[in-house]
């Protein structure tokens, strides 16, 4: 079972907006710190946001002000809303979730599969 499944990525003109979401499923006992990284071939995977149970956001200074995180908890899901995008906002976006099953007393990180974002120019 895949704990983290991903949607929304897709091709959009500069200026334009998308919607990530990032589903959790299986048996959980608790879903801590959630967020989302992006990756660039021949470059290092980066968090561009990170939202904790409570709801308290942070951003990479890139994206700051046309991202938006959030997290709905009765549906085990956080979301990415990406607006204004950039050429350079292209990459591989990737979710995270600090998770803890049932069957384990701790949790651990977990990655979606990733989905392509490209922002043509």
């Amino acid at each position: 079972q895949v704990p983290l499944v991903e949607s929304g990525g897709g091709l959009v003109q500069a200026g334009g907006s998308l919607r990530l979401s990032c589903a959790a499923s299986g048996s959980i006992s608790s879903i801590y710190a959630m967020g989302w990284y992006r990756q660039a071939p021949g470059k290092q995977r980066e968090l561009v946001a990170g939202i904790t149970s409570g709801g308290r956001t942070n951003y990479a200074d890139s994206v700051k002000g046309r991202f938006t995180i959030s997290r709905d908890n009765a549906k085990n899901t956080v979301y990415l809303q990406m607006n204004s995008l950039k050429p350079e906002d292209t990459a591989v976006y990737y979710c995270n979730a600090d998770i803890r099953f049932t069957t384990s007393s701790r949790s651990y990180s977990y990655w979606g599969q990733g989905t392509q974002v490209t922002v043509s120019s």
